[in-house]
């Protein structure tokens, strides 16, 4: 039993204050839906009198539910919604009896009933997340959770408790999208997702694995903390098993034609056809499980798809400006002969500087000579790739033999270059959406994104997007990922792996960390519009690791270099106008095991830091809320949340606590109708408790008020003509003690630069005096 650490075991109340009290005009919810005509159109209408708050994504709020105009989000008065959320939650990769010590044995009776938490404990998560104005939620589930008992056999205790559990979010106005979430194919490849049984049934032996080098599997067994393992599990996307079941899932037609997967009724499959229906058809019984719920809008097909071996230009190496190198890196030709179980010489690769990591040694694998492959599987013990003549073992020679080098460059039959975006994902959406579309009974929203760090493609053009279509790419600053540390200095990965010149890419201080997270956001949202037109985008995943520098903070309790990383993302993000769900809201996190996979640490909330519910207050201006939750002065801001017109600029300054937000009335060319005046933007408490509210720059006419109980600054603008700027700037009163110097290079070193300077040039002119005078 693992002991929480001092700092788990101290409960604080942050606030020893009296409750603020809702606004006189504030009713209760109406669970009728409102007419689409808002009541601020009317002359006599005061700020604040619906029975709505800012981030209320219930029906109630949005006057019916949130729809797509162009790139925007709407609500059901045509105004313009700023999502802004956490996935729910890292916890939900891992089933609840999952056994470290016994892993994988037993993976047909696992559950994920409780996953992310149990269905007692919802009110109080979600009040939570109410409170800190994060009422838009990415809410995870796993292939593995829905199917693991084999194909076609879904669990349907979990699918009631999913349902039961999302049920619940209108009430406490939350609403969400859901995602089937995969990292590196499945947990018994190193990550998360797909169920075992996908493994086995092409031909996998889930216990030889690992001694194979065919997966790194300790991070899903408790590792991944140590400097050793940690960050290792990436890795996995180029190693046999996740490498392998991808390409077989996208492109199994094309690249293992030969494998045929044996169904119940006698009759075979091919692979990829096997896999992508198992898949379809268990997104279909999710979907017949959840799409009438009013709090889902959407779902999500695949959480960061992965093109496994397609594309590969080499079989001898994996390019190192995009598949990460550390620990044992086998290429693809390695990872083939290992898993066949030949003892194989693979290269190491260790941490270094400038470059990320550098080869430093190599080591031979798979000593035992263990076989990834089953005897009893449908490729009969041997390779798939094998069996498909991409190499073969010459025996005279005793080595592995590459026999064609380029390929998963080619189809093999045609000899025609194959892109993995348009000859796989792109059809492969369609037929999704199609067997969506007939599942459900209105339509939804489609939520899709590119590969990891990859930039929106310029093939996805009007003929490749799908209906309802939101783009949901991620961003991570993945230089602190990789190292886990953040200070003075940041570097622009995103720039560098693009060519940019390296003295460009780095930056100085809190005021360049948050230019840098700015541009690397702005380009990825600047590109998506560039190809995909008036698409609404929304950063699917972005946040910090808790553990960084060390993980120091755990014991100091100082979270300083965690609030300011956090601060940056977030002014980049509110910079950019984008709506997004942070990684992670995950009430299993300690601070001894993270998350508990694969050594990741990202929720800044820790429910063994949080009051214990009897001492909890539920209504969203209870400070009994905020204990559990790290760095939420970075994490809990004002917003606009729904917007009378088209907001242009939104500036937040965590240290005063004041923000700048311009809004355009709508115009003709946005295809927008609007039928409300009332802007509702969510100011949270945590800021103006026991403060004065102050706003500047309401036009003649303008009235506003801040009800502090609902957390919302409501204003109503007189002039909506078309194309009326407006422009407000919000504080408090007394200002915000700040939290930390937003400092820059010249602020830093500027005063011992020009020391220097004039000691140089002091000694010069002395030096040209006394020799030339």
């Amino acid at each position: 039993m693992l002991s929480p650490s001092d700092s788990e075991t101290s409960f604080v109340f942050l606030e020893d204050s009296p409750k603020p009290t809702p606004s006189a005009s504030y009713v209760q919810p109406d669970p009728q839906v409102p007419d689409k005509i808002h009541p601020s159109l009317l002359p006599s209408y005061t700020p604040g009198s619906t029975r709505s708050y800012a981030h209320d994504w219930s029906r109630v709020g949005t006057g019916g539910e949130i729809k797509q105009s162009g790139r925007h989000f709407v609500d059901s008065y045509g105004r313009v919604c700023s999502l802004r959320g956490v996935n729910v939650s890292g916890g939900s990769k891992i089933p609840t009896n999952h056994d470290h010590s016994t892993f994988p044995a037993d993976h047909d009776v696992v559950t994920f009933v409780g996953r992310p938490f149990p269905l007692e404990e919802a009110p109080e998560h979600f009040a939570r997340l109410r409170r800190w104005g994060l009422t838009f939620i990415r809410f995870l589930v796993t292939w593995e959770a829905v199917e693991h008992a084999g194909l076609g056999i879904y669990d349907k205790e979990y699918l009631t408790y999913v349902r039961k559990l999302l049920s619940l979010l209108p009430s406490f106005g939350l609403s969400a999208f859901v995602v089937i979430h995969q990292d590196v194919w499945s947990r018994y490849s190193g990550g998360s997702g797909a169920p075992a049984w996908t493994l086995e049934a092409i031909g996998f032996d889930l216990h030889a694995l690992e001694e194979s080098g065919a997966a790194w599997l300790l991070g899903v067994k408790g590792g991944g903390h140590v400097e050793a393992e940690r960050g290792i599990w990436p890795c996995g996307y180029q190693k046999l098993a996740a490498a392998t079941m991808a390409t077989c899932f996208w492109a199994g037609d094309t690249f293992a034609p030969k494998l045929r997967i044996p169904m119940p009724d006698g009759q075979t499959k091919s692979v990829q056809q096997y896999l992508q229906d198992a898949f379809l058809d268990m997104y279909t019984t999710l979907i017949h499980a959840l799409d009438d719920l009013d709090g889902v809008i959407g779902f999500e097909v695949m959480n960061e798809p992965h093109r496994g071996y397609i594309n590969l230009p080499s079989l001898h190496q994996f390019d190192y400006n995009t598949d990460l190198h550390l620990s044992h890196v086998p290429s693809a030709f390695e990872s083939f002969m290992l898993g066949s179980g030949y003892p194989t010489l693979v290269s190491h690769w260790t941490r270094s500087f400038p470059l990320p990591t550098r080869l430093t040694s190599h080591s031979v694998l798979n000593s035992a000579s263990r076989k990834a492959w089953l005897l009893e599987g449908p490729t009969q013990g041997k390779c798939i790739w094998e069996m498909h003549g991409v190499w073969g073992w010459d025996s005279s020679k005793s080595e592995g033999v590459v026999l064609r080098e380029n390929y998963f460059v080619k189809d093999p039959m045609t000899g025609r270059k194959v892109d993995w975006y348009t000859d796989f994902y792109y059809p492969f959406l369609k037929r999704w959406t199609d067997r969506a579309r007939k599942a459900m009974l209105k339509d939804k929203m489609f939520f899709v994104e590119p590969i990891p760090n990859e930039f929106c493609p310029s093939s996805w053009t009007a003929e490749h997007q799908v209906p309802n279509m939101v783009f949901s790419p991620h961003w991570y600053d993945l230089n602190v990922l990789f190292s886990k540390a953040f200070g003075d200095f940041t570097v622009n990965v995103q720039g560098l792996s693009r060519g940019m010149f390296p003295l460009k890419a780095f930056y100085w201080g809190q005021h360049g960390s948050r230019e840098n997270y700015t541009l690397q956001i702005q380009n990825i949202i600047d590109n998506g519009y560039k190809v995909l037109g008036e698409k609404p985008i929304l950063i699917g995943e972005c946040g910090i690791p808790m553990d960084m520098n060390q993980s120091e903070a755990m014991e100091s309790d100082n979270w300083k270099w965690q609030e300011r990383m956090m601060d940056a993302m977030m002014t980049g993000l509110e910079r950019s106008l984008v709506g997004f769900t942070l990684w992670n809201y995950n009430p299993d996190n300690d601070d001894t095991r993270g998350d508990n996979w694969n050594g990741e640490n990202f929720s800044w909330f820790s429910r063994r830091r949080a009051l214990p519910k009897s001492l909890l207050d539920l209504d969203q201006y209870s400070f009994t809320l905020d204990n559990g939750g790290r760095i939420l002065p970075s994490v809990v801001r004002p917003y606009p949340a729904k917007t009378a017109g088209i907001p242009t600029r939104f500036e937040y300054e965590m240290n005063t606590g004041m923000f700048t937000f311009e809004w355009r009335s709508s115009e003709s060319k946005d295809n927008i109708v609007l039928t409300a005046r009332e802007t509702e933007i969510f100011v949270p408490s945590l800021i103006t408790h026991g403060r004065k509210l102050v706003v500047l720059g309401l036009g003649a006419g303008d009235k506003y008020t801040y009800d502090e109980a609902r957390q919302t600054l409501f204003i109503v603008t007189q002039d909506a003509s078309s194309g009326r700027t407006h422009k407000i700037t919000v504080s408090v009163e007394p200002p915000l003690r700040p939290h930390f110097e937003v400092n820059t290079f010249w602020g830093d070193f500027g005063e011992t630069i020009l020391s220097g300077l004039v000691v140089f040039v002091a000694l010069f002119a002395i030096i040209k005096y006394h020799f030339y005078m």
